[in-house]
């Protein structure tokens, strides 16, 4: 508001106190008069400059206001109660495409990209008791290039100083953005699994290749015996073949006898059943290492079922003793016959698993000899097995990264780092907890807890 003179209005002359005006009047109701004057005057500067003050504020609370539009990431709408646009922001002329003075009259519906987002705002505008805390409806605006963009608006009702409603306010976000990192983030989540699931397989794999050794060895026994049986079985069968020969010939029976002794027949026949019954000994000995071995080292499909939790226990004994330590002290207490609910290859990796770590630990520290104590307990629903080495047990500083994935202590290309995380991983699967530490006694004490059923 421009500056006006603030002169005060000229006052008569009075050449005497006192003495009467043109009009007859004293002097002292003239100065009544300039007094009142005065008074007003000086008000009226007091209302101006109050006045000013508040033009100021209101300049003040409007540039607030118009900054805090400007500054919203969401898109803001507010139209009055026939639909009309009366208010917008920065965000929602970006989106459009349009500018403010465009869309201030428009119908709100005009900003939609379909027909069932201009039937969500007309329910909304035609819904009376809409809640004060704001209804979210999901619509889809077209933006600058014509494209539909998903919006998640917040409707809420605009009321008047009387509590009437006036209008609606639509805030609300686009989701773009958000729907294309929920979908990246879902890749990476099943890109992770994949991934989790070939370390499992490659950590089941280079569990596999420590007992290489022991299981060559293992199926070289039953082979070896089956291959020397079918040897002699090839040299009885010629035998037979050449007295059949005869005896189909019309070889009188007297000759035969002395043929009879040189083939030895009757040793051969009494020795038959012993060679084919220690045959398919060794070959049924050897169909089970090779089913062992498939269970162990197929990638796991979740079958689930009861598994005999000391069986497994007692198999993963087998195979580390006929692998990597054949001189691995190993002293098993099997607890009552309890039974878990989850996949037997799985429980039988995190066994193998434990007890390699052990004779890695006791073996490698110079212990004589190495010796690994398992102790099977049922504590009510809950299964217990607890392995303690006569390692050197855990140092302090490892006991908190002891599960962590690649964390190991073992020399390079000793070890993956893998093993007890995938073993942790695999336990709590099933319902159960590993725990580590030191045992009283000295050495590493690890301890597998699962439901019993």
């Amino acid at each position: 508001m421009p500056d006006r003179p603030r002169t005060p209005p000229a006052l008569p002359d009075f050449t005497a106190h006192g003495a009467p005006g043109p009009d007859g009047v004293d002097d002292s109701a003239w100065m009544d008069v300039i007094h009142k004057m005065d008074e007003v005057y000086s008000q009226l500067v007091a209302d101006e400059v109050a006045l000013e003050e508040k033009n100021a504020q209101l300049e003040q609370s409007q540039q607030f206001i118009f900054s805090l539009l400007t500054a919203m990431s969401d898109v803001l709408v507010a139209c009055n109660s026939a639909g009309e646009i009366e208010e917008t922001n920065a965000a929602l002329c970006e989106l459009t495409g349009r500018s403010d003075a465009a869309l201030r009259g428009a119908p709100v519906t005009s900003l939609m990209a379909d027909e069932a987002g201009v039937a969500r705002i007309r329910h909304a505008m035609g819904t009376p008791a809409l809640q004060r805390g704001g209804t979210v409806i999901e619509v889809e605006l077209r933006d600058a290039a014509g494209q539909p963009v998903p919006v998640d608006f917040n409707c809420t009702p605009r009321l008047d100083a009387t509590g009437r409603r006036v209008g609606l306010v639509f805030v609300g976000r686009p989701m773009g953005e958000l729907k294309r990192a929920y979908h990246q983030l879902r890749e990476a989540h099943e890109a992770l699994k994949r991934t989790q699931q070939q370390l499992l397989h490659s950590e089941k794999m280079a569990s596999l290749g420590r007992l290489v050794a022991g299981v060559a060895h293992e199926l070289n026994n039953p082979i070896s015996f089956v291959l020397g049986n079918v040897h002699a079985l090839q040299r009885y069968t010629e035998r037979l073949r050449r007295y059949l020969g005869e005896i189909h010939a019309g070889t009188p029976v007297d000759s035969l006898a002395p043929m009879r002794r040189q083939l030895r027949i009757d040793h051969l026949l009494a020795d038959l059943p012993s060679l084919m019954e220690g045959t398919l000994e060794g070959a049924q000995r050897t169909a089970d290492i090779v089913q062992g071995l498939k269970r162990f080292s197929a990638a796991d499909r979740g079958e689930r079922g009861a598994v005999a939790l000391n069986e497994v226990v007692e198999q993963a004994i087998h195979w580390v003793r006929k692998g990597t330590a054949p001189s691995f002290d190993v002293r098993w207490s099997p607890g009552p016959d309890a039974t878990a609910q989850g996949s037997a290859g799985q429980l039988l990796q995190v066994m193998l698993n434990l007890i390699q770590n052990a004779w890695d630990a006791a073996s490698s520290s110079g212990a004589t000899p190495p010796t690994l104590w398992i102790t099977g307990t049922l504590d009510g629903a809950t299964a217990r097995l607890t392995f303690r080495d006569n390692g050197p047990g855990i140092a302090d500083e490892h006991l908190g990264r002891l599960f962590d994935p690649f964390f190991t202590t073992k020399p390079v290309g000793k070890g993956t780092g893998l093993g007890l995380s995938i073993s942790y991983g695999i336990v709590e699967q099933h319902g159960g907890r590993l725990l580590a530490g030191n045992g009283l006694d000295g050495g590493a004490e690890f301890v597998v807890e699962l439901p019993a059923t």
